[in-house]
């Protein structure tokens, strides 16, 4: 099981490089409330890639007090509150204090699972806004967007898929993927869609979806009786709009809680497993929305987004484009990955929209619309250095875990390995093949 323990591995791997200087492992992330040194210092860097261990609202206890710790990165800003049903929502009695690398943190006493918060940020001007938890584990069910603690309590009993998976060569063995999104698959009999005022939760009469638990069985025996080998599913990572395939994500580190809890999603793919069925995710680094409530102008900048609206903003779609020069942003999409895959036991990434993070005048609308780099051309320089940081990351880490690029032009070695100049992904899906099957089923 060691090869399977990414805390092991990331010593592994720094003993050999020299990449780390902390075993981020060497304490208890469950009850240490406060950040270490080191870990601000990685985190400064950008190579801290068990961000999940140690940012965000995580319960904990800290000299002998249960209660909850809350770490956000927020460098611009003049002041930072924690505020909540606990609070009332007033900015005035939980503030945080500043602990260096532009992280926050404050401890709470008493706070437990189900408890809902957000961050009162006020930038430089003196403009407050309410942040929901970028590392938040989970979420209010739409069309609330406030964070919420959690536990995880699942109990795995995949250990033999696992095991079978790290000796497995990807490339080598059959592979057939049935793709769905789980709000579309099969709704709930007699349910209206949405439910009451479009507001329905899990397991209410008016529940328009079926749960993850219900999904586990009825979904899983389908995709096994019609002999696939994988699922993937269009983003399960919690976004706002339900009419929509969830590919515009405001909480990029919780499950969507139209389904269920967390621990309804591990069930599901617990269930996956024991019935020799793979779980690829459809995952998005490539863009953000601008809800008020999410990443974009996080601390009253231009945080994760690139602040010149030339790079850091894609006109067609309406969203932020991360900043991929910023070692910091890059850390914390490499360090969601990981954490699909620690977490959730995911077996394999699907990267959408590849080809709008290497090509700098993606959807530009002309020469004053985008900036060249530093060498005069379009391609995203920054973009290459995080996708191969990525795949050697999930490769290190997780063997026998797959990466797929969702990359629609003759971009070159896509699928080469990082080390030769490539991107390091495993696998690209063939755009132009589908496009043409399409075209030619639309000449019937």
């Amino acid at each position: 099981m060691v090869k399977h323990d990414p805390c092991a591995a990331t010593v592994e791997h720094a003993l050999q490089e020299g990449a780390v200087e902390h075993d981020p492992c060497e304490r208890d992330h469950r009850t240490t409330a406060t950040i270490g040194e080191v870990d601000l210092q990685l985190i400064a860097q950008g190579r801290q890639l068990l961000l999940y261990r140690c940012m965000g609202g995580r319960i904990c206890h800290h000299r002998g007090q249960a209660g909850a710790v809350f770490t956000v990165w927020a460098p611009a800003a003049e002041r930072v509150s924690l505020v909540g049903d606990f609070n009332r929502w007033q900015d005035t009695s939980h503030p945080l204090r500043r602990v260096g690398a532009g992280v926050w943190e404050v401890f709470v006493p008493a706070l437990g699972a189900g408890t809902h918060y957000k961050f009162a940020i006020v930038d430089s001007a003196g403009n407050t806004v309410m942040k929901a938890d970028p590392y938040g584990r989970a979420m209010e069910l739409r069309p609330h967007n406030a964070s919420k603690l959690v536990t995880a309590r699942h109990r795995w009993r995949d250990q033999q898929w696992l095991a079978q998976r790290g000796r497995r060569r990807c490339a080598q063995a059959p592979i057939s993927i049935y793709e769905v999104h789980l709000g579309s698959w099969r709704h709930c009999r007699g349910a209206h869609p949405g439910g009451r005022d479009g507001a329905a939760s899990v397991g209410a009469p008016t529940s328009r979806w079926l749960s993850y638990r219900q999904l586990a069985h009825s979904l899983v025996d389908y995709v096994a009786d019609m002999g696939f080998t994988h699922i993937e599913l269009m983003p399960v990572m919690e976004h706002p709009l339900d009419r929509s395939w969830g590919y515009q994500v405001g909480g990029y580190f919780a499950p969507t809680s139209r389904y269920g809890s967390p621990d309804d999603f591990r069930y599901f793919i617990d269930r996956c497993h024991q019935c020799s069925i793979g779980v690829i995710l459809d995952w998005v680094p490539a863009h953000f929305p601008k809800d008020a409530f999410g990443l974009g102008r996080f601390d009253g900048t231009g945080l994760y987004e690139h602040p010149d609206p030339r790079q850091g903003e894609h006109r067609q779609w309406g969203t932020y484009i991360f900043n991929y020069a910023r070692h910091e942003v890059r850390n914390f999409l490499i360090a969601n990955a990981l954490y699909w895959l620690d977490e959730f036991h995911i077996d394999g990434l699907r990267c959408d929209a590849v080809a709008s993070m290497l090509y700098l005048d993606y959807g530009a609308n002309g020469v004053n619309d985008w900036v060249p780099n530093r060498y005069g051309g379009r391609e995203n320089l920054a973009a290459v250095t995080f996708l191969r940081a990525l795949n050697t990351a999930v490769h290190e880490r997780f063997p026998g875990v797959i990466v797929i690029a969702e990359e629609s032009t003759s971009w070159p070695g896509v699928t080469h390995p990082s080390e030769a100049g490539g991107l390091g992904f495993d696998f690209k899906w063939n755009m132009g093949w589908m496009h043409d099957t399409l075209a030619y089923f639309a000449l019937d």
